[in-house]
């Protein structure tokens, strides 16, 4: 399954508890779609967000985001694990 990345560059008022909140609403979601959210990382101070999902397409991805609290990415870009 392909896996993506997507950002947010700056999600206005971000909080660590704003973004747990999303991250679950994903994961609920997600499953509906074929897709998982794995993880995520944040930076409070400038609001910017990167998810790690696994999806068939791209579009599926968009699709829970969308979903699950209306917070799109600004940018969706396949990547390949290394080690």
């Amino acid at each position: 399954m392909p896996l993506y990345l997507d950002t947010h560059h700056k999600i206005p008022g971000l909080t660590a508890e704003a973004v747990a909140g999303a991250h679950a609403r994903d994961m609920e979601v997600g499953p509906k779609y074929g897709v998982r959210y794995l993880r995520y990382w944040y930076d409070e101070t400038t609001g910017k967000v990167f998810c790690l999902v696994e999806g068939p397409t791209p579009e599926a991805c968009v699709e829970v985001h969308r979903e699950a609290h209306g917070l799109l990415a600004d940018e969706l870009q396949e990547v390949k694990e290394g080690a």
